[in-house]
């Protein structure tokens, strides 16, 4: 088993169900996404870019975006909480999610995976 879904599976719930619901949600829209395990967490690459990590932190799932200083839309979902490049989404339960906003995010992403992180 690879090191990243070793983590999500040894999460405990309702953790692991977020983010085992994230994983299929990103690679349905992202088919050939690639998950590799950076700095101890997932780290979802798409064409040798990262997309997005996931992090089990306190009592969240925290879906950090390295190109969010790039993104114009859906901001307001998203938490910066004084980091310099990166802004995620958190989520508490599985009801929190919503699937057709985190799509949208990710394609919002996808527009600029090719730019620096920083403007």
């Amino acid at each position: 088993m690879k090191p990243a879904e070793a983590y999500i599976l040894k999460q405990p719930e309702p953790f692991k169900s977020i983010l085992m619901h994230l994983q299929i949600l990103i690679e349905h829209t992202f088919p050939d996404a690639e998950l590799k395990y950076k700095w101890r967490i997932p780290c979802y690459y798409f064409e040798s870019r990262p997309i997005c990590y996931l992090n089990q932190s306190k009592d969240y799932v925290d879906v950090g975006f390295w190109h969010s200083a790039h993104l114009t839309k859906y901001t307001e979902h998203m938490v910066s909480e004084n980091r310099k490049v990166v802004k995620s989404l958190r989520y508490k339960s599985l009801e929190d999610i919503n699937d057709e906003l985190f799509i949208l995010i990710l394609k919002e992403v996808e527009k600029h995976k090719n730019k620096s992180f920083l403007k």
